[in-house]
């Protein structure tokens, strides 16, 4: 989201590269997430997938209810560290992963009824009280980036209607659907129609329906009314618990990345190579892609100094966006990227052998900045042999 606001710590404080996550937005983020929960009554999870700080998981779970986990390393964090409820789903789970999911999951949520036949009678020998899902599939389309699309065609994600007829639903206890990524609530309402027009006559008697992720709810123009009609909607009309999991929401805006300008170069235009990467330390900026916003900065052109930012690996594409300032880049300046908590620090990678960023923790209040890891060459090497 291109805003500027006020950075609350200095970035000449810092060593570079590093996330620094502020205890204040995330607290303001929670207030919001309470105020839905409490004029709902529906159950909200932190997805690890877009937010993993377990450093701050102490205060996440004085709101949220548990986490929701895609493997079995996620849901061993959200077991020991998070302490409350664990929802897992997979594509697709191998024998000696369901072996440790079902030590760790209070839900597990399947991609297909082949797998919850093959799996099911391991589930209820295990002994543990595990409530299962099928992951559905509407055929509502609402994302506007294809490789972000859970349902466009050809998707390995979620059972079609068609699949789904005839098929034996004892064991069963709800449904998960996912359409969402960074939507505000019309999208989820559309949604919501178009699973309840296929699915809506198995929904009486499960126990519970999972909106899935995707919901920006403490964006400042999110439309939260909606959300809790919608939500109340199905509680009332299915008598079944909702649940949300959100990983942006959590940490929306809550984290920058800083980072140190290092070269000058040209190529057509002034290019600023800085020392983190966006191959390495915002993986997302070439994926989606996107241009993440700079404080300070402009579009190209729009400010009186333009640039092109690169990042340190060999990948001819490691360019971050272009840029402009009020005054031109030197060596040593420091660039603030916001909205850096959410998907870039479980995404970072070692391509290169570029160093992880550092991540530090701020607490507004005490004006107290916590570096709470930093990372070197043994990071490199034990991930490798």
């Amino acid at each position: 989201m291109e805003r500027d606001y006020p950075l609350k710590f200095s970035p000449d404080k810092v060593e570079t590269p590093c996330f620094v996550v502020d205890t204040d937005c995330l607290r303001h983020n929670l207030s919001i997430l309470a105020t839905v929960k409490q004029r709902t009554g529906c159950k909200i999870l932190l997805a690890l997938k877009g937010f993993a700080m377990h450093r701050v998981f102490p205060l996440i779970r004085e709101t949220l209810d548990g986490i929701c986990a895609s493997s079995p390393d996620e849901a061993r964090l959200g077991r020991e560290e998070f302490q409350r409820e664990v929802h897992t789903f997979a594509a697709a789970y191998s024998q000696r992963d369901m072996e440790e999911i079902i030590t760790l999951s209070n839900h597990i949520v399947f991609n297909s009824f082949g797998q919850w036949n093959r799996f099911k009678d391991m589930i209820h020998q295990s002994g543990r009280d595990i409530s299962c899902g099928i992951r559905v599939n509407p055929e509502h389309s609402e994302g506007a980036t294809p490789i972000y699309d859970p349902c466009s065609p050809g998707s390995r994600l979620g059972v079609r209607l068609v699949d789904f007829k005839g098929q034996d639903l004892t064991g069963i206890s709800g449904l998960h659907f996912h359409t969402l990524c960074e939507q505000n609530s019309d999208a989820l309402e559309r949604t919501v129609d178009a699973f309840e027009r296929s699915f809506g006559p198995y929904i009486h008697g499960l126990s519970w329906i999972n909106f899935g992720g995707g919901h920006h709810i403490t964006r400042p123009d999110y439309d939260i009314d909606r959300l809790c009609r919608v939500i109340d909607r199905i509680k009332t009309r299915y008598g079944v618990q909702v649940y949300l999991e959100p990983g942006e929401a959590v940490a929306l805006n809550a984290g920058v990345l800083v980072a140190t300008v290092l070269d000058i170069i040209t190529n057509d235009m002034p290019i600023a190579i800085l020392d983190t990467s966006a191959a390495t330390h915002m993986p997302d900026v070439i994926e989606m892609p996107y241009r993440p916003f700079i404080i300070g900065s402009g579009k190209v052109g729009e400010k009186v100094h333009s640039y092109r930012l690169g990042g340190l690996s060999c990948l001819a594409g490691d360019t971050i966006g272009e840029y402009s300032f009020d005054k031109p880049l030197g060596v040593g300046d420091k660039l603030v990227f916001t909205d850096m908590a959410i998907y870039s620090m479980v995404k970072t990678n070692t391509f290169n052998g570029v160093r992880l960023p550092s991540i530090l923790l701020f607490d507004p209040e005490k004006n107290h900045l916590e570096t709470v890891r930093v990372f070197g060459y043994d990071d490199y090497k034990n991930r490798l042999s």
